[in-house]
């Protein structure tokens, strides 16, 4: 966003050519969103130091001496608002929950840029900086994607340019050691989810240094097979994150109404010219916006909006449904680690397709998990595949052990959850265990009482629908063959990560007790043979919408 390229709108808006200014607030106002919003995460004061920024911009335009200065004038007006905003409260980290269950800013990053792989474990680091790490990131963000330079990166943190190459230095390594907490809380180490058996969710610094010390003494945390690319090649080029559905700008100042605020000027300055032509009884629409009569600017163009949250209380039906009656033999309900029925017949391969189950006590140990050959699965998205948006997939060949492991947000959308599908099938696919310490409706708070891993009563809970299988956190398939797996996410947010995984490690995750620091043991599918459940949402067919895929699509032997 180049200021010459303004300076002709920007003289006109100082002259009180509304139509400038309107060009002008609309033009600018995405790249303030995004500073005030990395630097603040989201929290639910963005919108008002946004506007306050916008406000103070609008009064003060005429002061400006230099158009071609505008952009790092306003980037400073920004910083300001932003530490006057953290002097103005208590010192506190902030808290997600402040939001009223929107999304942070990191998740509106990944979702609305739709970045996937180190772009979006780099945008999700965020959220375990610290408050002043946070806001020069959301300076050098914009810098690394070509939106300031470093002479207004320094100048807007009011520090010189030597010191500011420093402060981004301290920073990125604060960012890398974020990135790596990201990497590691995506994977399935039995040590790092013993030690998080207690901590909230929520980010801080505190959990930050317990996590990065148990990266760097964990070989497991720290085999990091794919090439970790630096954060500012991962950052260029990436887009500005779109302001949201309904954000309005009062631009009257002092939350007065623009005649109010025109009838206080005492003389007629650039401020009480702008102000007395917003008061007339206009509309001046544009591409992207809308200033109305009174000074309010409101955001009428924007990307797709994600479906409204539905609240809905946890009920039995929502995670303990009987299975369907159905003509073939299926999983019957049982609390024994096993709930394959030993079939008085001879089972074919797809006859029997994955149903609900109660969840077995969690100190019973699961019964044996039979070693199927396995000669390595082949992802196409790598060792680490993680599907976080509608229309990710993965393609699995070979034969071998597959892990999915589940990452259910209902803090971000909560509501009915279509589940993902297993498309294109050739060979067999089975689902030989579940595992990860516990199931998704288990109880995940000890101060929380209505807190599972499916919501809790203040942001709603993530409803299955009617008849499908409770997922737990890991679930174990084995493939002879080739799938693709499709998330069909609409409604309520889920993520998947896709591991090609192997025997020793399904049985060492699911023989991990209540007893090392989990909620349970796992809980073994496998017979070893043809009656061991195949998943639910199945099919050999690659439909053109893999969400169409029926529940209980039997499949015949390959």
């Amino acid at each position: 966003m180049d200021t010459r390229q303004w300076r002709d709108t920007i003289a006109a808006a100082q002259d009180g050519d509304r139509r400038a200014l309107d060009e002008l607030v609309e033009g600018w106002l995405p790249l303030v969103y995004n500073i005030v919003g990395r630097a603040l995460n989201g929290h639910a004061d963005v919108d008002d130091v946004v506007q306050e920024t916008m406000l103070r911009a609008v009064d003060n335009l005429g002061s400006l001496r230099d158009p071609d200065s505008f952009r790092s004038w306003l980037v400073a007006i920004a910083m300001r608002q932003i530490r006057d905003r953290a002097r103005r409260r208590t010192p506190a980290p902030l808290d997600e929950s402040a939001t009223g269950g929107a999304a942070d800013f990191a998740e509106l990053t990944v979702l609305r840029l739709q970045l996937e792989g180190q772009r979006r474990e780099v945008a999700e680091a965020v959220r375990w900086l610290d408050d002043e790490d946070r806001q020069l990131l959301s300076l050098w963000w914009l810098e690394v994607a070509g939106e300031l330079s470093r002479r207004e990166l320094a100048a807007a943190v009011g520090i010189s340019r030597q010191h500011a190459a420093v402060r981004v230095q301290r920073m990125k390594e604060r960012l890398e050691t974020s990135r790596g907490i990201v990497r590691a809380l995506d994977g399935a180490c039995p040590g790092l989810r013993e030690l998080t058996a207690r901590w909230n969710g929520r980010p801080d610094s505190v959990w930050r240094k317990r996590l990065a010390r148990h990266i760097r003494g964990c070989g497991y945390c720290g085999d990091t097979r794919e090439s970790v690319v630096p954060p500012e090649r991962l950052l260029v080029g990436i887009a500005l994150v779109p302001v949201p559905v309904g954000f309005t700008l009062s631009l009257a100042l002092g939350g007065k109404t623009a005649a109010a605020a025109t009838a206080t000027v005492a003389s007629v300055s650039w401020s009480a010219k702008v102000l007395s032509a917003l008061a007339q009884p206009v509309v001046a629409a544009t591409a992207g916006a809308t200033i109305v009569a009174g000074g309010a600017y409101v955001v009428t163009q924007t990307p797709d909006a994600p479906p409204p949250r539905v609240a809905v209380s946890p009920t039995a039906a929502s995670t303990h449904r009987p299975p369907p009656v159905v003509d073939t033999p299926s999983v019957s309900p049982s609390p024994s680690p096993s709930p394959s029925a030993t079939p008085a017949k001879t089972v074919l391969y797809g006859s029997v397709v994955d149903a609900v189950d109660r969840a077995p006590d969690p100190d019973t140990p699961p019964a044996a998990l039979p070693h199927r050959p396995e000669t390595g699965v082949t992802s196409t998205g790598g060792a680490h595949a993680v599907m976080n948006h509608r229309g990710d997939s993965v393609t699995l060949t070979g034969k071998g052990y597959v892990l999915v492991r589940w990452q259910i947000s209902p803090q971000y959308r909560a509501g009915g959850l279509v589940m993902p599908s297993w498309t294109g099938l050739r060979g067999e696919l089975f689902h030989v265990a579940s595992g990860g310490g516990r199931r998704m409706d288990d109880p995940v708070s000890a101060t929380d009482s209505t807190a599972t891993g499916m919501g809790n009563s203040t942001v709603g809970y993530t409803v299955l629908p009617a008849g499908t299988q409770q997922m737990w956190q890991n679930e174990y398939f084995y493939l002879d063959g080739s799938v693709t797996l499709t998330v069909n996410e609409r409604g309520a947010d889920y993520g998947l990560s896709v591991f090609p995984s192997s025997w020793d490690a399904a049985e060492k995750d699911i023989t991990t007790g209540p007893d090392q620091g989990v909620k349970r043991y796992g809980l073994v599918r496998d017979t070893g043979n043809d009656d061991t459940p195949v998943p639910q949402y199945v099919t050999r067919s690659t439909p053109a919408d893999a969400a169409t895929v029926a529940q209980e699509s039997r499949v015949s032997a390959p």
